[in-house]
């Protein structure tokens, strides 16, 4: 420890809230010590900067940083955290040592690592293979099928609302019944046969040695509900750290509680007023109720300095979030002061939205302002529709946030699943897509070749014996020869993914038209492959985390390069920009109308409405339609409804804002302001012209 005592003061970088989280615990005969935190890290106050400091100071007080686990929500939020806590402790060390955190990663990566130890005492196959949502769906379809629920004479819920009740139930320990009147009320005379269906789908993914994202959360928790395994796991860490904790769902708390019972060494960051994802089962009594399981009770640091955002937007962001029910109350301050307020703009329809919208940030890129420094966000997905078609038409290039996954594109989809297909025998969803792939073979080809296989005790070799149909013999020697040299064990398993892309290539090229743009997603995925030691660890972790890709693009990059951000407000959290345009800005949608029901919804809405605003740095504009047109009329129709003002806007919270109104009642209110008195007799000089 005697670099530290001679090192440089590695936290003179944060203001004193910050260091009191960072510094919490102290050494205790030679071991560092600490009771449970929960740090509050108020929209901008650095939280990522914080925790990175956190986890430096516990490498620098003697924790072996193998020992310290990090559970963030994205891959990329562990590699940052890495990254800055290398940073910092390689500063403070004067380069000394080179800080590694094998430790860090997603909820679902961890639980991926230690399933797969621990798989002979969950009964599991530890070569099994991780479904991703797409995969899940298809599974749960080909379950439904079977069992005869698709040829209902009645509307029976299709695979994506089929596996999202299954997710909302497993998620948030719920039982079917509650789940079904909570969010899904027309399912409910469905419940015998979802419960039919959901116990089938379950036999299916063991059948077939497969998980889906919530199987690995719930076995995981099921490892820590048994005193000695959660022992063992427990034993490997000193500190456990949770980022974005708002956002965890109870299998997540249990997993927290099951292996820290007292709190020792736990370490929670959040933001109970950024809690919007109810939806996905993420339960905000979890960071409420997060200090007073504890015996002391945890203890609280609050984050209120905010290094994002002028002063007035946070006025007015302080002012609606202190509305709220039940939280930790904070008031944020910045150090950066403004005479703007920010605008809440009345305007008078869905056109005059999107015309105040690009004149406004076709305005501030001649003040020096790049597009994608401005971001249009908006409630639901279908808000931006108008704008789209406008921003077409003037040949702005933008970029929406909410597209398609990388792993989602169907070309991606083909070559992961022949790697899925040899490290997982048993995976019958990989088994059916590569089978399909071929000319001629249909859901009758691919279940012929499962059930040779699987007589020959899923050894790939034996598809070697199997007859497919005559358009599909010339390709099937050359599938069996690909799979048989790719099995578990076989091989540089690298080179594996340009041998699948040979393979694959003129599969692509008959399949699709525009191969050549889709044959650089397949270069990129080997590319990304280079990076991993194992195929198992690519697979479940590409599939546990996906990759964005440039299809998010809505259109080709023009004028420089240079694009504006649209974004659903869900996808916007974590993101910040210069100029933030907030559609819709009414009653219906803030509060959306599916949320007015239940207080709670109410208060997640209100929340939502916050994350949104505290995404400025410099320029924020509420928007708020006077009409909203009624879908489904003639094209020139004029049938509407009216807005009505935000209940979470109230008459005080205005004065907050500045208020203006764009509309065609505006431009002709000008345009007749403008005109002088002065006549002129046209008619009479030109009759004197001849």
């Amino acid at each position: 420890m005697s670099a530290l005592t001679t090192a440089p003061d590695y936290l003179d970088t944060l203001n004193p809230a910050q260091r009191e989280a960072a510094v919490h615990g102290a050494s205790d005969d030679g071991r560092f010590r600490a009771g449970p935190l929960l740090i509050i890290a108020g929209a901008g106050t650095g939280k990522t900067m914080t925790l990175a400091h956190r986890v430096a100071h516990l490498v620098m007080q003697g924790v072996a940083p193998e020992r310290i686990l990090l559970l963030t929500f994205t891959r990329r939020a562990a590699r940052e955290m890495g990254r800055r806590a290398r940073r910092i402790v390689t500063r403070a060390l004067d380069g000394g040592t080179d800080v590694r955190l094998p430790w860090a990663g997603t909820f679902h990566s961890i639980a991926n690592r230690l399933l797969r130890e621990y798989a002979a005492n969950l009964g599991l196959d530890p070569a099994f293979s991780v479904l991703d949502r797409g995969d899940a769906a298809d599974l749960m379809d080909l379950v439904r099928h079977r069992l005869a629920l698709s040829r209902e004479s009645r509307r029976f819920p299709r695979k994506d609302t089929c596996l999202a009740i299954y997710s909302r139930c497993v998620n948030g320990r719920r039982e079917l019944s509650a789940c079904l009147q909570d969010a899904w009320p027309w399912c409910q005379e469905w419940e015998a046969e979802l419960k039919t269906l959901f116990r089938a789908y379950v036999e299916a993914k063991q059948e077939t040695a497969c998980l889906d994202y919530d199987d690995m959360l719930l076995y995981w928790s099921h490892l820590m509900s048994a005193p000695a395994l959660a022992a063992s796991v427990s034993a490997r860490f000193d500190q456990v750290l949770v980022d974005e904790y708002q956002d965890t769902n109870l299998l997540q708390s249990e997993i927290l509680a099951g292996m820290r019972p007292d709190g020792d060494g736990v370490t929670v960051v959040g933001d109970d007023a950024q809690s919007i994802y109810s939806f996905r089962a993420a339960e905000i009594e979890n960071i409420l109720g997060f200090p007073d399981q504890f015996r002391p009770r945890a203890r609280v640091v609050t984050l209120e300095q905010n290094y994002r955002s002028t002063q007035p937007i946070l006025d007015a962001a302080n002012d609606l979030i202190a509305r709220g029910a039940r939280q930790y109350q904070k008031r944020l301050f910045s150090e950066r002061p403004s005479a703007q307020k920010p605008r809440y703009v009345t305007v008078e329809d869905d056109e005059s939205q999107a015309d105040y919208v690009i004149n406004g940030v076709l305005g501030a890129r001649e003040t020096g302002q790049r597009l994608q420094d401005q971001a249009v966000l908006f409630r639901s997905a279908h808000h931006s529709d108008r704008l789209e078609l406008e921003l077409t038409r003037r040949n702005i290039p933008y970029v929406k946030y909410g597209g398609l996954k990388f792993l989602e594109a169907a070309h991606v989809k083909d070559l992961l699943a022949v790697l899925r297909w040899a490290e997982n025998p048993r995976d019958q969803m990989a088994a059916f897509r590569v089978v399909q792939l071929l000319p001629g073979a249909g859901p009758a080809t691919a279940q012929g070749a499962w059930d040779r296989l699987a007589a020959g005790g899923h050894q790939l070799g034996a598809l070697v014996d199997f007859r497919p149909p005559p358009a599909a013999r010339r390709d099937w020697p050359g599938l069996v020869e690909l799979l048989s040299g790719m099995g578990v064990g076989e091989g540089d398993w690298h080179t594996q993914v340009g041998q699948v892309r040979d393979w694959y290539r003129p599969h692509l090229q008959r399949i699709f038209d525009d191969w050549q743009v889709r044959e650089g997603d397949i270069d990129a995925l080997e590319q990304i492959a280079s990076g991993y030691r194992s195929r198992e660890r690519f697979l479940s972790e590409l599939s546990l985390d996906p990759t964005q890709a440039s299809g998010d693009l809505a259109g080709p990059p023009l004028l420089d390069e240079d694009f504006l951000v649209l974004s659903t407000v869900h996808s916007a959290k974590g993101q910040e920009w210069d100029s933030v345009y907030l559609l819709n800005v009414a009653d219906g949608n803030f509060p959306s109308e599916f949320a007015t029901g239940k207080p709670e919804m109410v208060e997640e809405e209100r929340r939502l409405l916050y994350v949104a605003m505290t995404r400025a740095r410099e320029d924020l504009h509420l928007l708020a339609p006077l009409k909203y047109y009624v879908p489904q009329q003639r094209r020139h129709g004029d049938r509407h409804v009216y807005g009505a003002r935000s209940r979470f806007l109230d008459d005080d919270l205005m004065q907050r804002f500045e208020q203006c109104f764009h509309g065609q009642a505006e431009r002709q209110s000008d345009a007749v302001a403008a005109h002088p008195d002065t006549v002129v007799d046209v008619a009479a000089r030109m009759r004197e012209m001849w």
